[in-house]
């Protein structure tokens, strides 16, 4: 019989925590550490969705490897008084909380930060803050920017994931104020009709007049009403700074999350720090994505990037500078840098006749047309998601999606050996359109030799009507498409409701050219 030498720890845990912010706003916070009277480093996590997420944070884990554990929620959320205002308050409130960690006895003056999403970015805005006990960072799925890449993509409004979490905290802040003696009753039950039919909801015009979200979640109008990076995205950028950010910071991604770019423009703007990329959304890091699995390896779990990421807080910071899955080999690689080197960048022209190759268009080539009705959008069939759907996320078989009309297809021949593309990719539209302005989408498939057609990774941008070239970035990836597989790319005005509908609401005839003059291409950067 196996016996484990594993001796008991003693802990002790104090709930509800009062930390008073400088302003006066008192912040409870629950607080975990070894018995006994040791001094140790503290991680702090800092998030606003209530106990609930708490509970899957590896308490345990962190105090066997010797640190105390601070769980705080964020000002006007979870047991915490004062008002919730998205990424304001977050740096100075993260701030404050060091202060009054290393003032306790049981600390030994280092303190470390951590999170997911939201949570990420308060760990971020903490260490832009840059006191002097921070001394490590991991910050897993979080925007690089809360205009650009959060809210609005390629200029495009991001519906669905906004939609669902201003619902969220709609309900989040309906409760808070319940527990305080204020009756948000009649929010909470005009929340919880919207929720029951989103697609209702989500095809409301204008969007700040959003049912029952736009007034339990007032920022819904601010964000819809900044389409532009104007002075208010600007303000709020100033509370994540990236130039202060000195401490070494861990980065974990996925290739069908939400933020993927933001967590690698993350990476690039902070030197010296680390980077995990995996097959994973932004609520699961498992071996399996949408309808594809990648085998068991491609979990985080047998990726060991907990363990990772307990040593990178206690100070361990050595190991690969990056270490990313791609996906068709199934493989985990390691590179001295992000991208890695060796890929050359391979423009996949757009033919006339749905075809796709290395092959430059010639003079005179014939366009391809469609018509765009914004009554009848192109769906949201996967992708890099964050919606009420919970099953509409990651790679899925986009068959259905291009027997639409208004979608073009084009696919290469059949490879008759694997092409690996690994780092950034982008797309190039020559088009044109009858409308006041359109939107042009483009996504990167992988054909299986069963027809299967599976998303690899799309992207959008909102252009001004007439002719023009269009350039739309659709972040990265790792993929290899196999020998007996396709590359294929989708093209069409609409990706809803991952993007809202092009704001002039009309119908209208679009096109992409091919000729010679005005070629339309993807960029893949094909290893060697």
């Amino acid at each position: 019989m196996t016996k484990l030498d594993r001796p008991a720890l003693p802990a002790v845990t104090v709930l509800d925590q009062p930390i008073v912010m400088r302003d006066g706003t008192v912040l409870r916070a629950d607080v975990h550490r070894p018995g006994g009277d040791g001094r140790h480093r503290t991680l702090l996590i800092r998030g606003p969705y209530g106990e609930g997420v708490f509970r899957s944070v590896p308490v345990s884990a962190h105090l066997r490897a010797g640190m105390a554990v601070v769980l705080q929620h964020c000002r006007g959320r979870g047991d915490s008084d004062g008002e919730f205002t998205p990424w304001t308050d977050e740096g100075r409130d993260g701030a404050d909380t060091v202060g009054w960690i290393t003032a306790q006895p049981w600390s030994n003056g280092e303190v470390v930060a951590a999170g997911n999403s939201y949570l990420a970015g308060c760990a971020l805005q903490l260490a832009s803050e840059r006191p002097d006990a921070l001394k490590a960072v991991v910050a897993s799925m979080t925007p690089h920017d809360f205009y650009d890449g959060l809210n609005y993509h390629g200029g495009a409004f991001a519906l669905g994931s906004a939609f669902f979490w201003a619902a969220l905290q709609g309900l989040l802040g309906a409760t808070h104020d319940l527990a305080g003696g204020t009756d948000a009753q009649p929010r909470l039950g005009a929340l919880m009709g919207v929720l029951s039919d989103p697609g209702a909801a989500l095809r409301t015009l204008p969007l700040r007049e959003m049912p029952a979200v736009a007034d339990a979640f007032p920022f819904w109008r601010d964000w819809v009403g900044h389409p532009e990076r104007d002075a208010y995205w600007k303000d709020l950028a100033r509370t994540l700074r990236h130039d202060r950010i000195a401490v070494p910071v861990l980065h974990v991604a996925g290739w069908f999350d939400v933020f993927l770019r933001g967590t690698l423009e993350n990476h690039r703007r902070i030197p010296g720090g680390r980077l995990i990329i995996g097959p994973w959304t932004h609520l699961s890091q498992t071996a399996g994505a949408g309808e594809l699995h990648f085998g068991y390896a491609a979990s985080a779990q047998a990726a060991q990037v907990e363990a990772t990421q307990i040593a990178f807080l206690r100070g361990d910071t050595e190991g690969p500078a990056v270490r990313y899955f791609t996906m068709g080999a199934n493989v985990w690689r390691e590179a001295a840098s992000w991208p890695p080197p060796g890929a050359t960048a391979t423009r996949y022209y757009l033919h006339s006749g749905g075809s796709l190759s290395t092959e430059a268009p010639a003079e005179g080539a014939a366009p391809s047309r469609f018509v765009h009705d914004p009554d009848d959008p192109v769906p949201t069939h996967g992708g890099n998601l964050l919606l009420t759907d919970p099953v509409n996320v990651g790679p899925r078989d986009q068959r259905s999606v291009e027997a639409r009309p208004d979608v073009l297809v084009f696919t290469t021949p059949v490879l008759g050996r694997d092409v690996e593309v690994t780092g950034p990719v982008r797309a190039v539209l020559h088009a044109a359109t009858s409308a006041p302005g359109a939107d042009w989408t483009a996504k990167l498939v992988d054909v299986h030799p069963d027809g299967r057609a599976m998303n690899v990774l799309d992207g959008v941008v909102r252009s001004a009507g007439g002719a023009g070239r269009h350039e739309i970035d659709l972040a990265a990836t790792s993929q290899t498409f196999r020998a007996g597989h396709r590359i294929r790319v989708q093209v069409a005005s609409s990706n809803f409701p991952r993007f809202d509908r092009h704001p002039s609401m009309v119908r209208a005839e679009q096109t992409v050219f091919h000729d010679a003059g005005r070629p339309s291409w993807i960029e893949l950067p094909v290893m060697a």
